[in-house]
């Protein structure tokens, strides 16, 4: 079982600042933590940064050279007991490269921590100590286990990942040579290690899965619960006419001829696990056959690095939204838009976007582009809508073109790679990108935040397993 902690850009600021000003001097501080369980791992996330004050919380030590002070810690972790939040202590050592828990730091731990665990009834208590470009993590579990901290990922506005000690990049293959003289051998290996998730395998989830494969992404998760139609055809990529069945599925065809014709049509995630693996033999490809406002399926979303979110959807929105917010991962949502005037039949807006959304900062709910409407929408019946006229075109789908899918795609795709590589220089202020294709200008959001929002303020942020997805009822075998 891998432990690691993850924690966002503002929280590691203040971490840092405080255990790093400048004096290099020993300091200390408290993280609250949620945590998040996969069969395969654990992740700690962080919640709150609590710096120790010098002199009053982090003090002369009778052993070692400082300590957190007993009434600080004790009133920490009761509090954390609250909400079953992790107990994490912190301090740093100084040097580069690598850190390690001198010895009185382990006596310490053996001496307070199976206390400490039996006083507040915690899941996990334990301790990270810090160079200024490593970590070491000692961790206690209440079952008596003990485990020591995989790596730490600070996850924007450029995503690191601290480790106890360097870890070896291998050279990269010849097949990605070209693009490793850009971000080099170890930035290929971290595209190999990455898991990163595609909700929505239509014109602009197609791009990404590709783009992401051909760049050497070591594992993909692909979720659509969709087939392939004629009317896709000329935008999803890899494709085939024989996917859709168009002899089958023409509209001049008998109903249960048409019907025979689509239950026989690719699955859009099938087609883009064969251009995935076509593209990157090696690759490791989940193909899920479901929306991801299923309990099950989001879940799987847990471990992942990244999401992007192509799915246009507003249940997708929300609970993609809530697992970026709740489990600190990145998510960007992807998407291209025509508008046409009902009574005129013109083109009134044509535009492309990729919005980074989370943890902790930029909010689809925040910004409007979750509609109440369209939950309602889209969890009431066929029937029901039909009587109630929710939709005045049911059944009418929107223009939709690739290159404008590509616009889009590429933007954020690129986005994401400059971050995870360590080559991006963008401000640490997230910024959504907007392209309007009629009137040729690419214009920069700033996103809105709302402090008291139910998505990405303190009710669900970090909260990891403590608190449900908002995703229909798991199905009860």
């Amino acid at each position: 079982m891998k432990w690691t902690v993850t924690m966002g850009g503002e929280h590691w600021s203040t971490l840092r600042a405080h255990l790093f000003p400048g004096d290099s001097d020993e300091h200390g501080a408290i993280l609250r933590c949620g945590i998040g369980r996969t069969s395969t791992a654990v992740r700690l996330l962080v919640r709150e940064v609590l710096p120790a004050l010098d002199g009053k919380d982090y003090v002369p030590g009778t052993k070692g050279y400082r300590k957190l002070k007993a009434d600080f810690v004790l009133d920490s972790a009761l509090n954390f007991a609250e909400d079953q939040s992790v107990y994490l202590a912190v301090h740093c050592h100084g040097g580069h490269g690598s850190v390690a828990f001198s010895p009185t730091d382990m006596e310490s731990h053996e001496h307070g921590y199976p206390g400490l665990l039996d006083l507040i009834g915690a899941p996990v208590v334990g301790a990270l100590v810090f160079a200024e470009d490593a970590v070491a993590g000692d961790l206690w579990t209440s079952t008596g286990e003990r485990f020591e901290l995989d790596h730490l990922v600070i996850t924007d506005p450029v995503r690191q990942v601290l480790t106890p000690a360097p870890r070896e990049a291998p050279s990269a293959s010849q097949e990605y040579e070209r693009q490793a003289r850009l971000f080099g051998d170890r930035g290929q290996e971290i595209l190999k290690r990455q898991k990163v998730a595609v909700v929505g395998l239509g014109g602009a989830g197609s791009l990404i899965s590709e783009q992401l494969a051909r760049l050497g992404v070591g594992h993909l998760v692909l979720i659509d619960s969709d087939v392939v139609e004629t009317t896709n055809l000329s935008r999803i990529v890899g494709a085939r006419r024989t996917d859709a069945h168009p002899w089958m599925t023409d509209e001049r065809r008998p109903r249960w001829l048409r019907q025979l014709g689509h239950h026989l049509a690719a699955k859009k995630v099938h087609v883009a696990r064969r251009v995935a693996r076509t593209a990157s033999p090696d690759i490791r490809v989940d193909a899920i056959v479901s929306g991801v406002e299923e309990h099950e399926v989001a879940h799987l979303l847990r471990d992942c690095d990244h999401v992007f979110l192509s799915a246009d959807s507003a249940t997708a929105r929300l609970v993609v939204n809530a697992i970026a917010h709740q489990y600190l991962i990145p998510v960007t949502q992807v998407g291209a838009k025509i508008s046409v005037d009902k009574l005129t039949g013109d083109v009134t807006d044509v535009f492309a976007v990729s919005r980074r959304v989370g943890p902790g900062g930029a909010c689809l709910k925040c910004n409007g582009l979750i509609s109440p409407d369209r939950l309602r929408e889209e969890a009431t019946s066929a029937e029901q809508l039909d009587r109630q006229r929710y939709v005045d075109d049911a059944g009418v789908h929107a223009p939709s073109v690739i290159t404008l899918n590509s616009v889009a795609t590429s933007h954020a795709v690129n986005e994401w790679l400059m971050r995870i590589t360590g080559l991006s220089k963008e401000p640490p202020e997230v910024r959504w990108f907007h392209a309007d294709a009629l009137n040729g200008e690419v214009l920069i959001d700033e996103p809105r935040q709302d402090p008291g929002c139910t998505q990405c303020g303190p009710s669900r942020f970090a909260l990891g397993d403590r608190r449900r997805l908002p995703t229909k009822m798991p199905k009860v075998a």
